[in-house]
């Protein structure tokens, strides 16, 4: 045993070096992941910390690695050994990529969302920012694989022709005809004439009505009143004919009608009609100083068709902004309702003439 140890003490001692030395990275790297968590915690109390954790995995899989292959240089001859130190350096270059790419990418990130949250507590339209941290995010981790490629001499002229410029145009060119770049495209078309921004109430479809919460690279998407999230690519969203309800002028023009029948009184019905909407909280006044001191009324009714069995009657009413109007609009259809059963106005509803013949006419 002494012998042996006499023999082979060099490389005891470099192998119990390599060992305590993992072992001392791995302790310092809990140690730095302790240090980050508590700072990204501390900074961002509602973020999850998937970066720092990624960080953490990636480093102590690094120097196990490395570790195992220094240990496994005690064990191969000399022409071995130059190929094993070579990997050790492409294992060592890739970590080290890795790291510097998810820290960048999560750095980004987080400054990106600190200037939002900045402009959303100034009133200030986030939208940009929102759209240009995901173009910062992939374009850092676009830039890490092409780094790591070029760790592959097979791949070295690739990564080179990307890095310079050419390779991303014929990647471009590649990916014209597809879907994704009209999403892209799509995406970059309503950041730069803004026919929506975050926040904004949109209405696509009548089934597709809500408040936009992100606009990301592939799609947009909008937050229903139901609380469901529509998801609507770029590419569709950027064709469509839609309804801003907070583009320019929020004030909003709520048409309230009723049909009623022939026999009802015409004038009433008018009359209890303007008098539930000017009495609403939320009504408002779009009147001009020239229409007051005209006479003209808050709310205009009308008839605006004769049906084959109704008559059906509207009332103009504004409300200053699109949450005000449904929730008017609501409440004027109960209370007019109600106010016509008081007062017999009677709602139409489909009519029917049936006239059944004598089978012996018929037959004459």
């Amino acid at each position: 045993m002494i012998e042996f140890f006499q023999t082979y003490k060099l490389e005891l001692f470099y192998a119990l070096g390599i060992i305590g030395g993992v072992i001392l990275l791995r302790f310092l790297t809990n140690i730095l992941h302790q240090w980050m968590l508590n700072k990204k915690l501390k900074k961002y109390p509602d973020e999850t910390p998937k970066a720092v954790n990624w960080v953490k995995r990636i480093l102590n899989a690094l120097w196990l690695v490395l570790g195992f292959m220094a240990l496994c240089s005690l064990f191969v001859d000399e022409e071995k050994y130059g190929n094993l130190r070579e990997d050790f350096k492409l294992i060592l270059y890739l970590g080290v990529v890795a790291v510097i790419t998810i820290v960048g990418a999560a750095s980004t990130n987080m400054w990106f969302k600190s200037s939002i949250k900045r402009k959303v507590a100034h009133a200030e339209d986030p939208t940009s920012y929102k759209f240009l941290s995901y173009v910062a995010v992939i374009g850092i981790y676009f830039t890490g694989i092409l780094f790591g490629l070029l760790a592959f001499p097979s791949l070295k002229g690739v990564a080179q022709t990307a890095l310079g410029g050419a390779g991303v145009i014929a990647l471009i060119a590649g990916v014209a005809s597809q879907e994704a770049l009209a999403n892209l495209v799509g995406g970059i078309f309503i950041i730069s004439f803004k026919p929506f921004r975050v926040g904004d109430i949109i209405k696509v479809t009548d089934t597709m009505v809500g408040t936009v919460t992100d606009i990301t690279l592939r799609h947009t998407i909008i937050r229903s009143f139901e609380n469901k999230m529509i998801v609507i690519p770029n590419s569709i969203i950027n064709k469509e004919k839609l309804v801003n309800y907070d583009l320019g002028e929020l004030k909003i023009c709520e048409r309230i009608e009723f049909h009623i029948t022939y026999e009802s009184n015409l004038d009433l019905a008018k009359q209890i009609m303007q008098e539930e909407c000017e009495k609403h909280p939320l009504i408002l006044d779009n009147r001009s100083s020239v229409d007051k001191s005209n006479g003209k009324p808050m709310v205009r009714t009308g008839l605006i068709s004769i049906n084959e069995s109704s008559l059906t009657v509207r009332a103009w009413t504004w409300a200053k902004n699109f949450d005000d109007a449904f929730n008017m609009r609501c409440d004027l259809l109960e209370s007019v309702k109600k106010h016509f059963d008081k007062e017999g106005v009677e709602l139409a509803y489909p009519h029917r003439t049936l006239i059944f013949k004598n089978k012996e006419e018929v037959k004459s």
